[in-house]
């Protein structure tokens, strides 16, 4: 089993900036991927970005590139999802996400979840 917390959301302004945390412990062995996801209120759960457990390589969404960074503190198993110049439109509920089968930007390529944390962008 691994097990995922995240933290770090609250609530910013338009233009603002959070940083998100999510700690995964357990049975680390086999990663492939952590991944950063989205769920709006009424929609679906969308790809934010993914970073490789192995290489650090990582990919984002259109709609966050160049304003998310997503990264990984190997010593502390801790991903961070830094969030910046945030807009209406980035407010949902983010989860993050363990795989174990490759690297994938689909919800369904996911095997362990965190319970997520809200994030609202709002004047």
């Amino acid at each position: 089993q691994v097990q995922l917390l995240e933290s770090g959301g609250g609530s910013v302004q338009p233009g603002g900036s959070l940083r998100l945390s999510c700690v995964v412990s357990g049975r680390t062995f086999g990663i492939t991927a952590v991944g950063w996801f989205r769920q709006a209120p009424g929609k679906e759960r969308d790809f934010v970005a993914l970073i490789n457990w192995s290489t650090r390589s990582t990919r984002y969404a259109d709609a966050v590139q160049g304003r998310f960074t997503i990264s990984r503190e190997y010593a502390k198993n801790t991903m961070y999802l830094q969030m910046n110049n945030l807009k209406f439109e980035d407010t949902a509920v983010y989860y993050c996400a363990v795989s174990r089968a490759g690297i994938s930007q689909n919800v369904i390529g996911y095997d362990y979840w965190g319970q997520g944390t809200q994030v609202t962008v709002s004047s």
